[in-house]
């Protein structure tokens, strides 16, 4: 599974990026995990991800990430704010399962 992440710069979701494959290297799971900053999402979306997650600071361009995302077919949610930290890999992951199963 390849999962996409989308903040204001791109650096502050590096630590949830980290929990995402902490918690996945714990439950065996393959993932690509990456972030980028807002300005850089239209072409990275692009990129044959399964799922964009929006930072809780960027929610307001939710629409805009919407439109980019669509054009790739990638879906695109809300991180939950409990998951936005360094220990909230399994929050994250448990969301993306429900949004794509």
């Amino acid at each position: 599974m390849k999962i996409l992440l989308v903040c204001s710069g791109g650096m502050s979701t590096a630590i949830v990026v980290k929990a995402i494959e902490q918690q996945a290297a714990k439950t065996g799971r393959a993932l690509a995990v990456s972030s980028v900053g807002a300005g850089e999402f239209p072409a990275a979306v692009k990129g044959g991800w399964d799922i964009a997650l929006v930072a809780p600071q960027v929610r307001h361009r939710l629409a805009e990430f919407q439109a980019a995302a669509a054009e790739a077919g990638v879906p695109v949610a809300l991180i939950p704010p409990q998951g936005y930290s360094p220990l909230g890999g399994a929050v994250i992951l448990a969301e993306v399962d429900k949004l794509l199963n």
